[in-house]
């Protein structure tokens, strides 16, 4: 079974996860991939990524990924926040960043770390995390 990455991204920087999920498509490949509602469709339809969808963030998609952070079955979170703008559902995004501190998880905000949280994450599973090829 390959190890969980979860995929989130706010309205206005979705963009740049599809872009970022492009040029490391072959390593989000040997995860499974978990994403909020419109991010995974996004990055099944235009990145070709088998992703696992659960609801968008303001009807409790980040709480879907806390509750399998608390499961003990992510073992990363990318995770592209836009700063700038106020969000409705900052409590659930709070709880998400907290739950991953709590349990350990690698959390990546921005892309630079997210591009170092993945490189970590590929080196650490190795060939545990391959999947099959696509």
């Amino acid at each position: 079974m390959r190890p969980t990455l979860a995929l989130i991204a706010h309205d206005a920087r979705k963009d740049d996860l599809v872009a970022f999920a492009l040029r490391r498509r072959a390593d989000l490949r040997r995860f499974a991939l978990l994403a909020t509602g419109t991010t995974g469709g996004r990055l099944a339809d235009e990145v070709d990524l088998e992703v696992e969808a659960v609801r968008s963030g303001p009807v409790g998609g980040d709480v879907q990924i806390g509750a399998r952070i608390l499961d003990g079955h992510v073992v990363g979170v990318l995770f592209l926040r836009d700063p700038m703008t106020a969000h409705p559902h900052e409590p659930d995004i709070q709880a998400l960043l907290k739950l991953c501190d709590i349990h350990g998880v690698p959390l990546a905000t921005n892309q630079v770390t997210a591009e170092l949280v993945l490189d970590g994450l590929v080196r650490r599973f190795g060939t545990a995390a391959e999947g099959p090829a696509h």
